[in-house]
């Protein structure tokens, strides 16, 4: 049983990448007077931005939705990585045009088989959750462990992404992760 198909690594490397530019304008370190300078050279490709988004930004998004796949596939289900075209569209239109809004839905896993409502319901709540982990690994590291300077900044930016993914993904308003979780937990409560 193949678990990631060549297909969906493609699709990773492409989604990797893709937030990473998405998110490139939106993750930023602090400036010094030299980099505030070098901002202006190219406003529309920042490689320097495009890392640290990549290293901040893409685990959340990537571990977000593998936990729902590996999640399903533990139930018994078939599950699929695809990506949303549409959505990396829009976000990267918005990223083009300076938006300072962010709308992010650049994957999702395509989930077939007889599902009962708790494994629909904790197969949604599984990539909110992934971004809960890594929220709380960050804000513990953070108060914790000797950093330096970069370590901490990554880690802070880590720590904001994954609450902010958290929270939006568990609001109750289709087709979000929330909106899953909670039609689920009613069906089994009621």
């Amino acid at each position: 049983m193949v678990f990631i198909s060549f297909l969906e690594v493609i699709y990773l490397i492409v989604l990797t990448f893709v937030v990473g530019y998405i998110f490139s304008g939106f993750i930023k370190k602090p400036r010094t007077e030299l980099d505030i300078l070098d901002q202006y050279k190219n406003k529309y490709f920042n490689w320097e931005e495009i890392k640290l988004a990549i290293i901040v930004a893409a685990p959340a998004v990537v571990l977000h939705e593998l936990s729902h796949k590996f999640v399903a596939i533990l139930f018994g289900l078939d599950a699929v990585l695809k990506l949303f075209f549409e959505g990396l569209g829009l976000a990267i239109f918005l990223k083009l045009i300076n938006s300072p809004f962010l709308i992010v839905a650049p994957a999702y896993v395509s989930i077939s088989g007889s599902a009962t409502a708790f494994q629909s319901m904790i197969t949604s709540f599984a990539g909110p959750f992934v971004n809960l982990i890594l929220f709380l690994i960050a804000y513990i590291l953070l108060n914790r462990a000797r950093l330096t300077k970069n370590q901490a900044v990554i880690l802070y930016l880590t720590k904001q992404i994954n609450l902010l993914l958290f929270i939006f993904n568990m609001l109750p308003i289709p087709p979000l992760d929330g909106s899953k979780v909670f039609y689920n937990l009613f069906k089994i409560i009621f």
